[in-house]
């Protein structure tokens, strides 16, 4: 599976995937079809991450966002021989212990959506807009660092969303993404 066949452009339309989230539910990019939705890879091991966590940065941001009725799906690539992956029942306590605030944590174990997205770190974040085209691809901010108030940075996609609703067009569309691998399984 080349990376390079599953790139993703701005402008075009996201590709639709089917997964299965930790609670046993499946996922469907295409039931959000008319709402924002944000993309975020995750791994609760990589020092990145788990700041944006640990502050309550991204939770923060999560509820923000779905007050105005966007989507946030979270998707843990990491493959099930790596230490980093998390049970179902692992992932749902995480969800409740870091009050976390998605609309769904997908389990993609087997990399399907991360490699269909080219997802190349955690967090590396993707905005999609409501006619189901890709709006942003990056960095969630301007602040590569493991440590600290994410707070204090340029949030990319806080300002994509907001620049969405206001019906007009997303000013930094993509950004290197920075982070920890994603630890796939091929």
């Amino acid at each position: 599976m080349a990376a390079a066949a599953f790139a993703v452009e701005i402008g075009k339309p996201a590709p639709d995937f089917s997964a299965t989230d930790i609670n046993g539910k499946t996922i469907k990019l295409s039931d959000y079809k008319g709402q924002i939705v944000v993309l975020e890879s995750y791994n609760s091991d990589c020092p990145f991450c788990h700041n944006h966590y640990a502050t309550g940065a991204m939770q923060e941001l999560q509820r923000d966002l779905a007050a105005k009725n966007v989507v946030w799906l979270i998707v843990d690539s990491v493959n099930t021989k790596n230490f980093s992956y998390r049970l179902p029942e692992q992932a749902r306590k995480e969800l409740v212990d870091q009050k976390i605030t998605a609309t769904a944590w997908i389990d993609d174990n087997s990399g399907a959506v991360g490699h269909l997205y080219d997802m190349k770190t955690t967090p590396h974040t993707f905005v999609i807009a409501t006619d189901g085209t890709l709006a942003y691809d990056g960095a969630i901010d301007n602040r590569p660092a493991p440590s600290g108030d994410p707070r204090t940075a340029k949030n990319y996609v806080r300002a994509a969303v907001d620049e969405l609703l206001a019906g007009k067009p997303v000013t930094v569309s993509q950004t290197k993404p920075y982070g920890c691998g994603v630890h796939y399984a091929n």
